[in-house]
């Protein structure tokens, strides 16, 4: 068996602690802005496919985020390192619930170590989402932009800064302007951040497509390519699980939740965007590769023969051509993907552990990486394992 290197993770995620906005936001907001209120939870019921939680004082402890009118509790799902599986299930938690490693950067970096992984990438996770789509929904975008900064400011200064490069930051956006979002990814940028959070499908968040006549995300994916941010778009960052039926259960919506990636890929090959920004790069986080090879076909044969379906002059190259040079799949588990390098590429796939959710491989992700990748070369290992994940973010470490 060769050698798994040290890891470098692509897709893992922090609970927000308590004083990320109450530290950084103005007086005069702290008491509409981000705060932890530790209150009961009644039992999870769901409503069309989605979790809903009520308050109950009556119920177990829990702690809650409060903002604006919203209430949001923190639950096991979100935080389910080191817990069985049969004990994992949709209730609330406090934050004595937890691993430390969740929400402690010094505590993060020892369970790191004991899963063979060198560096991370650190999504948000439970007040934000998975690309602020949170601060997006605010009534007040004052203080949504505010809270956008102050999340940055601190998964940068305060999660990553003493780190060694070890703790590496996902920054967000304010979505509703493209300008700022612009300004935003400078601003990070110049602080050596190099990945932006982004929606998989922005129009079910009510924002224009990629496709949109205006070109309207221009200005934010002009500032992207500029700096070399990666524009990752982690699975469900479009706040929607599709499902088959009302009555469905939600496993239904975790087994379809890949077509959303699929149906962002689609809109990325043919939106032009690529083509107008060859420095661009994209990444598909937690979206697994196995889809990619079908995906490509269907694209290329649209491509060459239903040329009435798209505007040619917006997309002249197969697609198949900006998914090499431009995109990269993210996968946690995925043997049948990995048996389909040759078709996928070995130069567009990177590695994650999904630290701390359900489906995360800690403390196993070298035992999950010698399986899935026993017959690989050692050359094809280090590239997934390792320097691909180097190149998408820019990072200054030893390939």
């Amino acid at each position: 068996m060769p050698e798994i290197p040290p890891i470098i993770s692509v897709d893992d995620h922090v609970i927000e602690p308590p004083g990320v906005w109450q530290d950084r936001l103005p007086s005069k907001y702290l008491d509409v802005g981000p705060r932890i209120v530790r209150a009961g939870v009644a039992p999870v019921r769901f409503e069309g496919g989605q979790e809903v939680y009520d308050q109950d004082d009556d119920g177990a402890p829990c702690d809650w985020w409060h903002y604006e009118d919203k209430r949001r509790p923190i639950t096991r799902q979100y935080a389910s390192v080191g817990v069985p599986p049969e004990q994992v299930d949709a209730y609330g938690i406090t934050f004595e619930d937890m691993r430390p490693g969740c929400f402690v950067p010094e505590e993060r970096l020892k369970d790191m170590d004991a899963n063979g992984v060198e560096a991370s990438l650190c999504f948000p996770n439970v007040l934000p989402r998975f690309c602020g789509q949170t601060f997006l929904e605010m009534k007040d975008k004052e203080l949504g932009l505010l809270c956008v900064e102050a999340y940055n400011d601190w998964i940068v200064d305060e999660w990553s800064g003493g780190s060694g490069g070890r703790l590496i930051p996902v920054c967000l956006v304010p979505l509703w302007n493209a300008e700022l979002a612009a300004a935003e990814v400078y601003r990070n940028a110049a602080r050596g951040v190099h990945a932006v959070s982004f929606s998989e499908l922005p129009t079910l968040l009510k924002l224009p497509s990629l496709h949109d006549a205006s070109q309207y995300w221009e200005p934010f994916l002009r500032a992207c390519a500029e700096t070399r941010t990666t524009v990752c778009m982690h699975v469900g960052s479009s706040s929607s699980v599709p499902t088959t039926s009302p009555d469905a259960p939600y496993a239904v919506g975790a087994m379809l939740i890949s077509t959303n990636v699929m149906s962002s890929f689609s809109d990325w090959l043919f939106s032009g965007c690529l083509e107008r920004h060859p420095d661009l790069r994209i990444a598909y986080s937690e979206g697994n590769i196995g889809w990619i090879p079908y995906m490509l076909e269907k694209a290329d044969r649209i491509w060459e023969d239903q040329r009435w379906l798209y505007d040619r002059k917006q997309v002249p190259r197969p697609p198949s051509e900006y998914y090499f040079a431009q995109v990269f799949g993210c996968y946690l588990s995925d043997s049948f993907g990995l048996g389909s390098l040759d078709a996928i590429g070995i130069d567009n796939v990177t590695f994650e552990t999904d630290y701390p959710h359900t489906d995360g491989t800690w403390p196993n992700s070298i035992a999950v990486a010698e399986r899935e990748l026993g017959g690989l070369s050692q050359d094809e290992i280090q590239k997934i394992v390792r320097t691909n994940a180097i190149r998408m973010l820019s990072l200054d470490l030893d390939a």
